[in-house]
C-alpha cells in the first residue's frame, strides 16, 4: 500500500514571534495575512482523501482558512513541554541550566517532566505508520512547525539529534511517499 503525505507547517501565532514553548496561542494578524498570501498555491492539497491537523488552535485555524475541514489528530500534539510550556527558551534556561543542556543533549531526557525528543519523534512516526488508508492515497496534515520535524527525522530514520538542525518556516510544505515501513522525502510538488 502506498501513500502520500503532505504536512503543512501552521502559520504564524503569537508564540512563534516570541519564541515561547507552546502555549496553544491562535493565529496573529500576520499569520492570518501568511494564509491568505499562501492559500492559492496550497488549495489543491485540500483535494486529499483524508485532511488532518493538529489540535493547537493555530494549525485548526490554518487548515480552516485554507478550505480543508480538517480532522484534528492528538498524535499530531507539539511536543508536551511539561512545566516549561509557555516560557521562553531563555527563561528555561536562567532558571534550569543543566535541565535545558540535558534536554538539547540527550534525546531521552525529559527534564520539564513532559516528553522526551525520542518519545515525541515516535509518536508521530507512529501516527505516519498507521495512516488508514488505501493504495495511493492522499492526506494533508496542518501541524506545528515541531511536529513536521519530527516527522522528517523519523522518516529518514535520521538520529533524533538531527531534529536540531531542520527550520520548518510557517506554511512550507513537506511530502513524504511511504508504505508504513518506509518513507521517502518528496521534494518539489505535492505527493
Amino acid at each position: 500500500m502506498h501513500v502520500g503525505v503532505t504536512l503543512i507547517a501552521a502559520a504564524r501565532g503569537a508564540a512563534l514571534l516570541a519564541e515561547r514553548f507552546d502555549d496553544d496561542r491562535p493565529l496573529d494578524e500576520a499569520g492570518w495575512r501568511e494564509v491568505r498570501r499562501a492559500a492559492p498555491a496550497l488549495l489543491q492539497l485540500g483535494v486529499a482523501e483524508l485532511r488532518y491537523c493538529s489540535p493547537t488552535p493555530r494549525s485548526r485555524a490554518t487548515g480552516d482558512a485554507l478550505g480543508f475541514a480538517p480532522l484534528a489528530q492528538p498524535a499530531l500534539s507539539d511536543c508536551d513541554m511539561g512545566r516549561w510550556r509557555g516560557y521562553t527558551l531563555a527563561e528555561v534556561t536562567a532558571a534550569e541550566p543543566g535541565g535545558v543542556d540535558a534536554w538539547l543533549r540527550d534525546p531521552r531526557s525529559a527534564p520539564h517532566g513532559g516528553e522526551s525528543l525520542l518519545a515525541f519523534i515516535s509518536r508521530v512516526g507512529g501516527w505516519l505508520d498507521t495512516r488508514p488508508v488505501g493504495d495511493g492515497a492522499r492526506v494533508v496534515a496542518v501541524a506545528e512547525p515541531a511536529v513536521v520535524r519530527a516527522a522528517l527525522v523519523y522518516a529518514l530514520k535520521a538520529p533524533p539529534s538531527t531534529y536540531w538542525n531542520i527550520d520548518i518556516g510557517p506554511l512550507s510544505t513537506v511530502g513524504l511517499a511511504g508504505d508504513g515501513r518506509r518513507w521517502s522525502l518528496r521534494i518539489g510538488a505535492p505527493v
